[in-house]
């Protein structure tokens, strides 16, 4: 699937689609403390990208917002039958950016990570290979990101 073509998703009982239109800015795979209780998983996979590059196609997202360990909480798009998270909004990234939930997408395996964070409290089972750059804690996106997500993120309205 190309770039223009977007890339579809929604949630389990298909009452919410939405459409990325194009591909994610980064690929975060959290594996923070928060992410894994949040998630009832070993980790979160959340793509980046500008909220303006995300429609929704049928339904309509609750908007839910929920404590994070910065204190400044973070809203998260849910689907309102089946309660599946689609994609959330952190306080640092505004409204202008949406951590889309990969696993979400019809073809999550698409979007593998561009890098994996929080790794000191990764699960001690979870086998890091690919390629993928992984850091103890958060990041420098400057550091990590190729310059034309920077140039994206810094155009992105309302951030």
């Amino acid at each position: 699937m190309t770039d223009n073509a977007g890339f579809e998703g929604g949630c389990t009982c298909k009452a919410v689609r939405y459409r990325m239109h194009r591909a994610p800015l980064f690929v975060h795979c959290c594996h923070c403390r928060w992410c894994q209780r949040e998630t009832g998983a070993a980790f979160a996979l959340n793509g980046l990208l500008e909220a303006t590059e995300l429609t929704v196609l049928k339904g309509q997202a609750e908007m839910v917002d929920t404590p994070t360990t910065s204190g400044r909480g973070q809203r998260i798009a849910r689907c309102p039958d089946c309660y599946v998270a689609l994609w959330s909004n952190y306080s640092s990234a505004k409204d202008a950016i949406d951590f889309v939930r990969i696993g979400t997408l019809d073809d999550p395996d698409a979007f593998p990570p561009d890098i994996h964070i929080f790794t000191s409290s990764k699960q001690s089972w979870v086998i890091l290979e690919g390629g993928a750059p992984a850091v103890p804690e958060y990041y420098d996106w400057r550091e990590y990101w190729p310059a034309e997500s920077a140039r994206r993120f810094k155009a992105a309205p309302n951030r």
